[in-house]
């Protein structure tokens, strides 16, 4: 069974939701746990088939800088090879963001398999599209 790791941060709730709803589709084809950032480890990248990272756009269309950002910097030499899926949620920005974050897991060599932004909280139709999100990259 495929190891499946969902790492996120979360402010506002909106990003922890969808996470939620990944872990709740990867459950059924994957070992799959839902991981906050702050306690989330290398090995928690490195032991994992896929890793699916989720962090909301912040201040100038940025990843969260005081625990986000350190562990995505902890980790963009360690990616290549990975099958990484990035997710998170916005409420004002356009995406940039997203495309910033997807440009450089692709510079760290990782398999990006996909990308997924929702605008503020995920309504019942954005859960089940991230349910699928689980499953399919499971």
């Amino acid at each position: 069974m495929a190891k499946v790791n969902i790492i996120y941060w979360s402010g506002t709730g909106n990003t922890e939701a969808m996470a939620n709803a990944i872990l709740e589709g990867a459950k059924e084809k994957a070992d799959a746990a839902l991981i906050e950032v702050e306690s989330a480890s290398e090995d928690d990248v490195l032991s994992a088939d896929t890793v699916f990272l989720g962090c909301p756009a912040m201040g100038d269309e940025v990843l969260e800088e005081y625990e986000f950002e350190p562990f995505m910097e902890s980790i963009d030499s360690k990616i290549s090879g990975k099958n990484i899926v990035l997710f998170g949620s916005y409420s004002w920005a356009e995406g940039k963001w997203m495309e910033d974050w997807e440009e450089r897991v692709k510079n760290d060599n990782a398999n990006l398999l996909e990308s997924y932004i929702c605008f503020e909280a995920p309504d019942d139709d954005k859960v089940e599209e991230l349910k699928e999100l689980g499953r399919k990259h499971s």
